[in-house]
């Protein structure tokens, strides 16, 4: 298998370098530029018999296969609204991959992919997306709120930035009860869940003692474990959600006036 980490720009190339040898790939989210890279990757890999999956290894943490049961358990109720947040302060540098737009630079791409992940995880693919924001010296998107809006009704309050350090939070707000989840929200840690009506509070905490980027390690084993399974994508993280993700990044992008990162 093949691991993908380079900047943002390369990861088509590479990725269907990789696949056009008949390597299985891991690549590194965001899975591509935009959503029709993102395609093109799928579309080969499927026709190469390969598996290929993003590396969103906070889907793969411990914390987030709870959150999975309780949302499918209906703990929470009828789901109503998320927040997620992730930003951090950068020198300016504008040859840096954070700042170029040659090499795919921006907070959507890198740091914003988390969030709106997060929200998709959750509420599932958006049917409308709001954005604003504002660009750094480069013309990169530096800043971005977004709102994303599901099927339901159900809402999510999203936030990136390169300009300062957030609390990178999240949370889940249903109509029976409320989850917290621990900054930072991407990486491994816990969560509490309350019941406004019955003051209920309950946390869970990760005792696998993986910290911060040691967290990597589930999404490896995932992936050893679904090829070793003989499958070409993963089914907790499948390549249509990481496109999907991708098409509303693609939304965003267009409303805050910038073109999409592969016409650069």
């Amino acid at each position: 298998i093949v691991y993908v980490a380079s900047p943002h720009s390369e990861h088509k190339r590479q990725a269907l370098l990789a696949i056009a040898a008949g390597k299985h790939v891991l690549v590194e989210k965001p899975l591509a530029l935009d959503a029709a890279e993102a395609r093109e990757i799928r579309d080969a890999a499927r026709a190469a018999g390969v598996f290929a999956m993003e590396a969103m290894w906070t889907r793969f943490l411990p914390r987030t296969l709870v959150l999975e049961q309780l949302l499918r358990d209906g703990v929470l109720g009828e789901l109503q609204l998320v927040t997620a947040d992730f930003g951090f302060r950068f020198d300016f540098d504008p040859e840096s991959r954070l700042f170029n737009p040659a090499l795919g630079g921006g907070a959507l791409l890198d740091l914003g992919v988390y969030p709106i992940w997060f929200a998709h995880f959750a509420l599932g693919t958006p049917r409308r997306v709001l954005a604003t924001g504002r660009p750094a010296q480069t013309g990169v998107d530096g800043q971005c709120a977004l709102v994303l809006t599901g099927d339901t009704g159900a809402q999510a309050l999203l936030h990136t930035t390169l300009f300062a350090t957030t609390p990178g939070e999240a949370s889940l707000s249903g109509t029976l009860a409320r989850l917290r989840v621990e900054s930072s929200f991407h990486a491994p840690g816990g969560f509490t869940l309350e019941s406004p009506a019955t003051n209920q509070r309950l946390h869970w905490s990760d005792t696998s003692g993986l910290r911060e980027s040691a967290g990597l390690a589930w999404q490896a084993t995932a992936a050893a474990r679904h090829i070793a399974e003989g499958r070409t994508e993963s089914p907790l993280h499948p390549l249509e959600r990481s496109i999907a993700v991708l098409e509303t990044i693609d939304a965003a992008r267009a409303q805050l006036g910038l073109a999409m990162a592969g016409t650069w």
